[in-house]
């Protein structure tokens, strides 16, 4: 536990400097500037991500990068331990320490579910404390253990929906080992069924009030929407090139040994059950739905690691670590390159125009360059929900953003474009060009006035041009 304890605090120190490193990425500045309102429910995602950005940027009055990211980072050093403690619990001390270690090796949850503002940070440090829980309390450990069960559950529904995925596998694997049947018979479970409701319980009472908004989004995503016999291939692969694949084909073998030992080894099929339904409902969704993405799944490959970690512990100490160090000098090499692409733009030089880190930039120079024309002074819009994310960080939340767009995600639960009928709107096309500004949004204005271009000076870019437009009059919106 003490080389887990280093493991944790070293990770951690990190993690906080790549927050500093790199601007905040679409998803997350759509998650800040969109979440400064906090709400009891939000249209992507149930709320406990967006109340984590938003608590820690009102507390300390900073919405940088690296802070809204710290809670994150903090998270995920808590997960660390929860990894090592379940794996511990049922494989031995070694067997914690590497499922940690390979954990943390796994670029999807190393890297971006430990440091960045999305759900999967909450989700994971819930879902393993909620299995961690359940495991001593199925183990007869004290009802205490039982109500933390609960407790965690809800906070993993409180993250992503897809946490009820992991709790009903967690249900069959108790119907099927005997010795854990007779907990029905009892009420610990089921006041642990209560408890997680109760966590749970603002997002239904949040769609309630909002036509159902978020639970028809989410389960929309899974529409059938065109045949794809190749799209379980593309999620399988895309799940192994960003856990890695030595480390993802070391999950699936012991996902296999998991199922093949049968409801005999309770740990084991425990974790199997835990893992299988993320994992193979959302590889076979793609069969008909071109939404699916492979981080999708990764609730499902979280419970697989202790079993890794078990496979690992038995190794030569020697051959254990070479793997380690092998793996983490390839992580170090593809994190320095990525950062170095975001800071100084250098694939550029191969290919003029080639960006692919401008995503990872934060555009806070566009307030004081707007700000010198004068332009602040009337409302402000972009033309994509993520287009409204990254310019609404920049500008801080003063004035609002907002979206001229029907898909608008959770920028259309707060005072939109019909919120502003017969204003002038400041239109910043952040990847739109006149054209296409002029096709869309003719209908809507009385006219669309082109002004000069606003050129905002951006750190191994010199700077970059953002075309602004200003519509006359808005007549009405949809």
């Amino acid at each position: 536990m003490r080389a887990v304890a280093i493991l944790i605090v070293a990770t951690a120190l990190l993690r906080a400097a790549l927050g500093a490193a790199i601007g905040l990425g679409i998803d997350e500045s759509y998650m800040v500037a969109a979440g400064r309102t906090l709400q009891w429910g939000y249209f992507d995602h149930p709320p406990l991500a967006w109340w984590l950005s938003s608590g820690i940027a009102h507390l300390l009055g900073n919405e940088s990068a690296w802070v809204v990211r710290l809670p994150f980072v903090a998270i995920f050093a808590l997960t660390t331990w929860l990894m090592a403690r379940l794996t511990a619990d049922l494989y031995g001390e070694r067997a914690g320490l590497w499922a940690a270690i390979s954990f943390n090796l796994a670029p999807v949850f190393g890297l971006t579910t430990g440091g960045w503002v999305l759900p999967d940070g909450p989700l994971d440090c819930a879902l393993l404390a909620a299995g961690l829980c359940l495991y001593r309390g199925l183990e007869g450990r004290g009802t205490g253990w039982w109500l933390g069960a609960g407790f965690a559950a809800g906070l993993a529904l409180l993250s992503k929906y897809s946490a009820g995925l992991v709790m009903l596998g967690a249900l069959v694997a108790m119907l099927s080992v005997p010795e854990w049947r007779r907990w029905f018979a009892r009420w610990e479970p089921y006041a642990a069924g209560l408890l997680a409701l109760a966590v749970f319980a603002p997002v239904p009472l949040w769609n309630a009030a909002h036509g159902w908004a978020s639970f028809a989004f989410q389960g929309g995503r899974a529409a059938a929407s065109r045949w794809n016999p190749g799209g379980p291939f593309a999620v399988l692969a895309g799940a192994a090139g960003f856990i890695l694949p030595w480390i993802w084909l070391g999950l699936l073998a012991g996902f296999w040994r998991g199922f093949a030992d049968g409801p005999a080894r309770r740990a084991s099929w425990l974790l199997a059950w835990l893992a299988v339904l993320p994992i193979v409902l959302f590889t076979l969704i793609a069969v008909w739905s071109r939404n699916v993405l492979f981080h999708w799944a990764m609730p499902g490959y979280l419970f697989l690691f202790p079993l890794l970690g078990a496979r690992l512990a038995g190794w030569q100490p020697e051959r254990a670590r070479r793997w380690a160090v092998a793996t983490a000098g390839l992580l170090a090499v593809l994190v320095a390159v990525a950062v170095s692409e975001v800071r100084f733009n250098w694939l550029s030089a191969f290919r003029p125009g080639l960006d692919p880190g401008l995503q990872a930039m934060d555009l806070t120079p566009l307030r004081g360059v707007l700000a010198a024309r004068g332009l602040l002074g009337m409302p402000i819009a972009a033309a994509s929900w993520n287009d409204t994310g990254k310019i609404g960080y920049a500008l801080g939340g003063n004035p609002p953003v907002i979206c001229l767009n029907l898909d608008a995600r959770q920028f259309g639960m707060l005072p939109g474009p019909a919120a502003h009928i017969g204003a002038d709107i400041l239109i910043v096309a952040l990847r739109q060009d006149e054209a296409r500004i002029r096709g869309t949004y003719a209908g809507y204005f009385e006219r669309i006035d082109t002004l000069e271009a606003a050129a905002v000076p951006l750190a191994g870019r010199g700077g970059i041009t953002i075309p602004l437009f200003v519509g006359r009059g808005l007549k009405r919106w949809p």
